[in-house]
């Protein structure tokens, strides 16, 4: 059995947009001439794996295509070219509402909604309390849906996708007008998907959700694919894309940032010295090699620890570790040291940041900048990335409780 629960192979859609259109046949004889449109591609020849038992988001920018490839999976709409499939029960959330009646009460579009989905009555039934209860509109079960407001809809319409007993979930952005205690029930909801080898395909602007919630990304940039990979990595691409600083090229790497202070090098260095191996639980200096074009006042540097595979782990700057900087200007080298590192055998990238005072305007970023190593040093590696320092004991049996009735 093939490792992919939807491939999509070589697909574009286009739609055609009109200029003027002739509404009757009376129209076209009057105007002596056919509707004037134009086609518009929204995907261009996408090739894409999404692999199952996993959490999977498609990003972009509005207009990009995301959407539209979303109900080109869900069947929907269909490809003019190329192909899609999809292995295994799929549910789809596409929109606000979507597959309810406005004048059917809660009640009533649950079953009209599940039916359409391909849910039998018998299953619909038991099931029923926990799509309410999951939903948290007890209250109004009974009330038409025109009444509710748009998280209710899609709390309501959550709820049923999700006890469909779906292979694949389609998800469209709906979860955004969601409260946050909705959305920790989905994420919930998403690590069980895939635990169960389930997939979920969502697509959301909300890249800090995503980036608990996903696996892999794919972007998708007018139409076309951009990068698809381990999320980490692409939504963060993705973000910088998005920011108003400009992106440069220097020494070989990708900087993102304003410019007027770049990030040269950074070395990372165990206690023992340059070179030696760094043991998890050892003090490491970061030296950061930075270079000012003009006098920055105030400005904050910072950075980063990713894993191998982006992970991120952990961060610090100068304004937060309380070592705020006057200026900069020039040639400059900052140590940040940190007395014992928490991280377990493994390999582990760098990212280096500067920004203003404020951290909203950023001045310099480049990822990956340096790599370092972590060895063992004897200690037994229990897995995960932190290294928790801990102590077991025993503290004796646990006392009996006292019988019912005893004096």
């Amino acid at each position: 059995m093939t490792s992919s629960a939807v491939t999509v192979q070589g697909v574009s859609k286009r739609f055609r947009i009109y200029h003027e259109r002739n509404q009757s046949l009376k129209a076209a004889v009057m105007r002596g001439r056919r509707s004037s449109f134009e086609e518009f591609w929204a995907l261009r020849d996408i090739d894409l794996e999404i692999p199952r038992g996993g959490s999977f988001a498609l990003v972009g920018d509005n207009g990009s295509g995301k959407s539209t490839l979303l109900k080109c999976m869900a069947k929907i709409l269909f490809p003019d070219e190329g192909r899609i499939e999809a292995r295994g029960r799929v549910a789809a959330l596409l929109e606000v509402g979507s597959g309810f009646h406005p004048e059917l009460s809660g009640r009533d579009n649950v079953f009209l909604n599940a039916s359409i989905l391909g849910m039998k009555k018998a299953e619909i039934e038991r099931k029923f309390d926990e799509i309410v209860d999951f939903s948290g509109v007890e209250q109004f079960i009974d009330q038409p849906v025109k009444n509710y407001s748009s998280g209710m809809y899609v709390r309501l319409g959550f709820a049923v996708a999700i006890n469909v007993d779906p292979e694949i979930l389609l998800v469209d952005e709906v979860l955004a007008v969601g409260d946050a205690a909705f959305q920790d029930k989905c994420a919930e909801k998403f690590a069980t998907f895939k635990r169960e080898g389930r997939t979920v395909v969502v697509v959301s602007h909300s890249i800090p959700s995503l980036r608990t919630m996903v696996d892999q990304a794919a972007w998708i940039e007018k139409g076309r694919l951009h990068e698809v990979g381990s999320a980490s990595g692409v939504l963060e691409r993705y973000l910088d894309s998005t920011h108003g600083g400009q992106i440069a090229r220097v020494a070989g790497r990708e900087h993102l940032g304003t410019g007027e202070v770049r990030v040269t090098k950074v070395d990372v260095v165990g206690a023992n010295g340059d070179g030696v191996p760094i043991c998890a639980g050892d003090g490491v200096t970061v030296r950061l090699h930075l270079t000012a074009t003009e006098p920055i006042a105030r400005p904050v540097v910072g950075l980063a620890i990713e894993a191998s595979d982006g992970t991120y782990l952990c961060a610090t700057n100068t304004r937060d570790a309380g070592s705020g900087l006057a200026a900069l200007d020039g040639d400059v080298v900052l140590e940040c040291t940190i007395p014992s590192l928490p991280l377990h055998p493994g390999n582990y990238a760098i990212v280096a940041s500067v920004t203003d005072e404020t951290t909203t305007q950023l001045i310099d970023q480049v990822r990956d900048i340096s790599r370092f190593s972590v060895d063992s040093g004897g200690v037994v590696w229990s897995g995960g990335y932190l290294a928790m320092p801990s102590h077991w004991s025993e503290s004796g049996p646990v006392p009996a409780a006292p019988r019912r009735g005893a004096a």
